[in-house]
């Protein structure tokens, strides 16, 4: 396959910006997900968080638990057409708990907006979102949310950005009002201008916007204008000016003001996204080097999920396109096992609504339906063999142990338990102290422990109890060192558990315990997993 025009491979990548939109818990995720649906006029009217009154749930957020709370607890796809492109949408759980869901999607992604609180700046999860992003040398555009509430300077805000992220921000809109008085925006590269929005009821349509010439701004903005004019200066003389080389290579961040809320700077995003993201680009290999675009297909699944559709009970495995063009009923292979896997039923998925999909291109997120034999970190390819960098599994600081309520409901208890693993809700550590029937359920965060409750009792009809137990650290270790960690009595319990991958794990109370083991027994194998705050 060659070519760069339309239907071929590289041709409709150029076409395609695949990006997620991350932040802190309440900083607005889901809502700017909305707004950006709303303005490409993928839908006709926005939602907002659960909760508000007359207001629905969000596209994005199709869990009933997601709706119930008015938080995402795991990664949504949207896909729509703006500007005769097409914009791949994933939407991830902001919850710290939910960081291995946040860290599966962005690597299958080009480009991140970083959505930040216009009152609290930078909080912990979007600094540890910003550390992945970075590791994985995903260029980054800053959106500076809730400007229409009190918050902080604008000058202040930046000076953070390029303190904590050592990014250079670089403005495209200016606010035009301090936080909690917008009065308007100015598009950096016409700053001969502001942008006026009428807020329409709700935030439910898109805001009316107005442009105000110079003259006019400063004779009825008065101080405001004259304010923002003097700080646009300030940035240009200190030299805050765009640069496309250093986004893409992540020395800087091209940053907007708005509320995604009513709406407000919301376009201008959009048409940033368009304009400045970068379109899929041939990704690296396991084995070194890259698949060109014009390779035949391949793909990487990042995501599976079950039960999206409560009336069929399927089971979706989220495919990112790499290379080659996907047919719906093409025969491909699954790198990890060497057989084939055939594609009869693919979907586009808009949130929890999806159709038919023929084909596919770089970029695009294909789903996968029943697709039993995919596991997330999967590669599936036609033509030359391909295998992507394996997805890692984080170090898990919670554990307790699962049984069901009613016995005679063990078989979907197991069947649902076993699910839930292979989606990466939680690891699923089977002791040899209890078997299979009790599993230990190892997370990131308790709230993960929240979701397999919920999920049990609602999607498999399998309620269970779950006894925490008093470990906090894992460590990665052999058959000799689990005999010489139960027979060393420094520890007590089933400090000795396996994953689905047979990765012996030994289980600590805390660094100390572990560390008297270490020197208890030098020889013994006993390694760090990865941290979720890596």
């Amino acid at each position: 396959m060659s070519g760069q025009g339309p239907g071929t491979a590289a041709g409709e990548a150029a076409r395609r910006r695949t990006f997620a939109v991350i932040s802190h818990p309440d900083a607005g995720k889901s809502t700017l997900t909305e707004a950006l649906a709303l303005h490409a006029r993928a839908i006709t009217e926005a939602g907002a968080v659960h909760g508000k009154a007359g207001r629905r749930g969000v596209s994005s957020d199709w869990m009933e638990m997601e709706r119930a709370r008015g938080i995402s607890v795991t990664s949504a796809v949207l896909q729509f057409d703006y500007r005769g492109r097409v914009l791949n949408l994933l939407d991830t759980p902001g919850h710290a708990d939910f960081s291995e869901d946040t860290y599966r999607v962005l690597a299958a992604v080009d480009c991140a907006v970083m959505l930040i609180d216009a009152a609290k700046g930078l909080e912990e999860q979007t600094r540890k979102l910003f550390d992945v992003c970075r590791h994985r040398g995903i260029p980054v555009i800053t959106f500076i949310n809730k400007w229409d509430r009190p918050g902080r300077e604008a000058l202040e805000l930046l000076d953070e950005i390029e303190r904590e992220f050592g990014l250079r921000p670089t403005p495209v809109t200016w606010p035009v009002g301090i936080a909690g008085y917008l009065r308007g925006l100015v598009d950096v590269r016409e700053p001969d201008a502001m942008l006026r929005y009428a807020r329409t009821p709700g935030g439910a349509q898109q805001a009316v916007e107005e442009r105000v010439d110079a003259e006019r701004a400063a004779f009825e903005e008065g101080a405001d204008w004259a304010q923002a004019a003097e700080e646009l200066e300030l940035l240009a003389a200190d030299g805050a000016v765009h640069d496309q080389d250093g986004f893409l290579g992540g020395a800087s961040t091209p940053v907007f003001f708005g509320a995604a809320l009513p709406n407000i700077g919301v376009r201008l995003l959009l048409d940033a996204i368009v304009d400045l993201a970068p379109a899929p680009a041939p990704r690296e290999l396991a084995g070194g080097g890259r698949r060109p675009l014009e390779e035949e297909f391949s793909g990487l699944v990042f995501k599976v999920q079950a039960n999206m559709d409560p009336a069929h009970r399927d089971r979706i495995a989220f495919l990112r396109v790499c290379s080659g063009v996907f047919r719906r009923g093409m025969t491909v292979t699954r790198a990890a096992s060497g057989r084939p896997f055939a594609t009869k039923y693919a979907h586009s998925v808009f949130g929890q609504d999806r159709s038919m999909v023929d084909t596919a291109y770089p970029g695009d997120v294909v789903g996968l339906v029943n697709a039993t034999a995919l596991r997330v970190g999967d590669t599936l390819h036609a033509g030359p063999p391909a295998a992507f960098p394996p997805l890692p599994t984080f170090a898990p600081e919670h554990f307790a142990i699962a049984r069901p309520k009613d016995i005679g409901r063990s078989k979907q208890f197991r069947r649902g338990i076993d699910q839930l693993d292979e989606e990466g809700v939680v690891q699923v550590l089977v002791s040899d102290a209890r078997g299979e029937q009790a599993p230990v359920l190892a997370a990131v965060g308790p709230m993960q422990f929240d979701v397999v409750a919920h999920r049990m009792a609602g999607e498999f009809a399998a309620p269970i109890t779950l006894e925490t137990l008093p470990y906090r650290l894992a460590r990665a270790t052999d058959a000799t060192g689990g005999e010489q960690l139960n027979r060393s009595r420094l520890v007590r319990g089933e400090a000795l558990v396996r994953r689905r991958d047979k990765q012996v794990l030994a289980l600590f109370p805390d660094t100390w315990q572990a560390a008297s083991f270490e020197r208890a027994f030098p020889d013994s194998p006993l390694e760090p997993l990865l941290a979720a705050h890596q």
